[in-house]
This record gives structure tokens, sequence and C-alpha cells, in this order.
């Protein structure tokens, strides 16, 4: 009887070492493009420009590139992104300010140099002006909200003591009168500051806000 051939054992290698090769793992957890940082970044400027209310997880989701249960892990809630995203502007507001607030220059100079900067911040945005983040949503929001209202005072309360403290040291420099009140003008100061935000939202012209702000310091300075 004739005995059929064999396979040759260097034929059969390749396929037990095919079958024998080991499944690659299956990825878990979020793609490695994931970055807090410009997820937090990018609903920031979501929550600017349409507010709380109007801004949907859906939203969110598309603008972050993050799924409900990823946003939910990495942030909470909407409303505890919200916070998040707001206070992150506060932050990133109060670094592009201080150094002007805090610099030794003459009072006049000192004004306009913080109001060009809030105003590259309010007429800043791909879609258009978005004014300031908490005369624009977080004012609304604190209406119901005691956290969001403790914040947006908080801010307010901020920014009366840093101009409070430019006039005062103006006022010790003989830069402005002896009956002066720094308290006061603090106030004007914050209030132009207001409504510059709200004009510039509302898409006014860079020049016709500044002309507003030139006035202003005129008021709070004097002639010169």
């Amino acid at each position: 009887m004739v005995q059929k051939n064999k396979q040759p054992p260097s034929a059969a290698k390749p396929q037990a070492a095919k079958a024998a090769a080991p499944a690659e793992p299956k990825r878990r957890g979020r793609p490695r493009a994931y970055e807090p940082d410009v997820a937090l970044g990018r609903a920031l400027e979501l929550f600017r420009r349409d507010g709380f209310a109007a801004t949907s997880l859906d939203d969110l989701s598309a603008a972050t590139g993050m799924n409900r249960p990823s946003l939910y892990g990495a942030f909470g809630d909407k409303r505890a992104l919200y916070i998040k995203s707001y206070q992150r502007y506060r932050d990133e507001a109060r670094a592009a300010m201080i150094e002007i607030f805090r610099a030794e220059a003459p009072l006049r100079d000192r004004l306009a140099r913080i109001y060009a900067i809030a105003l590259d911040i309010y007429l800043s945005g791909a879609s258009g002006p978005r004014g300031c983040f908490t005369v624009m949503t977080a004012a609304s929001e604190a209406v119901s909200d005691p956290d969001i209202r403790a914040m947006v005072l908080e801010g307010l309360t901020e920014m009366d003591k840093a101009f409070s403290t430019c006039f005062r040291l103006a006022k010790e420099r003989g830069e402005l009168p002896e009956g002066a009140d720094p308290t006061a003008l603090a106030q004007l100061a914050s209030a132009t500051i207001h409504t510059i935000a709200i004009r510039a939202r509302a898409h006014v012209p860079r020049k016709e806000l500044e002309a507003i702000v030139q006035g202003a310091i005129d008021v709070m300075c004097g002639p010169k």
C-alpha cells in the first residue's frame, strides 16, 4: 500500500504560529486626544456665547468631542461644568489685568490700559463680540442660583476694590483733588466696565466704545 505523503513540518509552522498569536487587547477609557483644559475652554466659549439655559448637553458634547458619560465623569453635571467655566473665565480675566492694576503708572494711563484690555476681551469671538461672562450670562443665573450669585458678587467686589486702590494711590500722589472719593470713583469705573461689555455684545463699534471710555476717564480724572 502506498503511504500518503505527510505535510512537511515547515509548512505547518506558519499556520500554528498564526493560530497561537494573541489577540490585540481592546482599548478602554477616553481617547488620548481628550484634554480637560481644552474641553473646558470649549465649554466656556459655548456658555459665554449662548448662556446656561440655551446650551444643551448635546451642544456641549459636540463642542468638546466628549460623550455625556465622559462629560459627567470629568466635570460633573451641566451646572457644575458651567460654574467651572465661569471660574476659568474669571481667572483668565484677572490674569490679563492684574499687572496693570499693580503697575506704577499715572492714573489716566493706567485706566486707559485697563479699558483697552477689557475691550479686547469683550470684542473677541469667532462668531462676533461676546461681551463679559459675568454681565451677559452669570448675572442672569445669579437670580436663582446662590452659588453663582456669590461668585458674581465676589467678582464685582474684587473689581471695585482694585479700582479703589488705584484711585487711593492716585489721590496720595496728588493726581486727584483732596475731596475725591476713591470708593465712589471705583464704582463709576466698574460701571463703565459693565456698560462697554453690554454695548460690545450689541456690536457697538470699538471707536464708539473707546469714546465712552475716554469720557468716563475724563470725569474720573478731571480735565488734562
